[in-house]
């Protein structure tokens, strides 16, 4: 490893013991675009940002299971550019974790083109949350809102590009939908002519939640753009993925609760095979995953293969080692 390698490292991120390793591994890895992968004809399978969830050890499980791209959680641009406890506690990578899209809430422009410049050398791009409902989000003046001032994503996009001197480093957004469409796909062409690499449609409003999701509206999207579209929303099967891309023509599908349920989905399993719970153990007693983390994951894989009964003795274990015995003594799971 070169010195000027080293300062570069510290000049960009100070004092970033935890992320050191990692990210030296990644600079020297061969270079994976994520644009490319909307250009080879096949549907792009990206794993959601999911706060809690979508981390490394995760992220690092469903890329075994055909998943093309993978999202980090929500990571706030204001907390992570002025501070580096906050960036090494919510951003972990390694080699193999690529292609990766950090999410990030941001409200400024500057402050998301900050982020994604201390970002850049780790990731492969970074996405602009736009479609968060929560409340604190809102009020905060990030997520879902933002689909109200058009102009403001559109400023936020060209700035990122401007300032970001990686060229095959992406800018996307993530949003929902307005109830008058047209305000969406307003939205939608103001962020392509400021560069935008994709745009991802969850097919709902700010008010719903569990409601059917708008395919229609996805399509119109995607009919409106000549950038990749991804569709999100309630896809819990290869399957569904499969149906919604004929249905919506989007280049990608995005899916969280339904990797969460089954993180061996895009592979075409129907429900949480045995093997995949095993790479899961594997991964996290790895990685020092947390154990309400780990337990948490696992609770979510066997939600379609345990019986009531069961659940109500899982669900209760409060040790990893509890929870490792009643794995190998109920479904040989070492």
């Amino acid at each position: 490893m070169t010195s000027c390698f080293v300062v570069f490292v510290l000049q960009m991120w100070p004092d970033n013991a935890h992320m050191s390793s990692h990210s030296r591994e990644v600079l020297q890895g061969p270079p994976r675009y994520p644009i490319d992968l909307f250009h080879t004809g096949n549907i792009v399978k990206i794993c959601a940002p999911m706060v809690r969830y979508s981390k490394l050890s995760f992220r690092t499980l469903v890329r075994k299971y055909n998943c093309d791209l993978c999202y980090t959680p929500m990571i706030v641009a204001t907390d992570f550019v002025r501070s580096v406890k906050a960036r090494n506690s919510e951003f972990t990578t390694n080699q193999g974790d690529h292609p990766l899209i950090v999410q990030f809430a941001a409200k400024e422009a500057q402050v998301l083109a900050d982020a994604a410049h201390i970002i850049s050398p780790f990731a492969d791009g970074i996405d602009l949350n736009c479609g968060c409902p929560q409340r604190w989000a809102m009020t905060e003046g990030y997520g879902a809102c933002l689909i109200n001032k058009p102009e403001l994503v559109q400023e936020m996009v060209r700035l990122v590009r401007n300032q970001v001197e990686n060229p095959m480093f992406t800018v996307s957004i993530k949003i929902r939908i307005h109830d008058d469409l047209k305000r969406t796909v307003d939205l939608c062409q103001k962020a392509e002519a400021a560069g935008v690499s994709w745009i991802t449609v969850h097919g709902r409003n700010v008010e719903e939640r569990h409601q059917p999701v708008h395919y229609d509206a996805i399509k119109i999207i995607k009919q409106s753009m000549s950038i990749p579209v991804v569709a999100n929303g309630d896809m819990k099967s290869l399957k569904d993925v499969e149906d919604i891309h004929q249905i919506t023509g989007a280049d990608g599908v995005m899916v969280a609760r339904g990797l969460l349920a089954n993180p061996a989905m895009f592979a075409g399993y129907e429900e949480t095979p045995l093997h995949c719970i095993q790479h899961w153990i594997d991964i996290a007693l790895e990685h020092g995953t947390p154990f309400t983390c780990f337990h948490h994951h696992l609770m979510y894989m066997l939600e379609r293969i345990t019986s009531k009964q069961e659940k109500k003795i899982f669900n209760v274990l409060s040790s990893t080692s509890a929870v490792l015995d009643y794995l190998r003594d109920n479904y040989g799971v070492k």
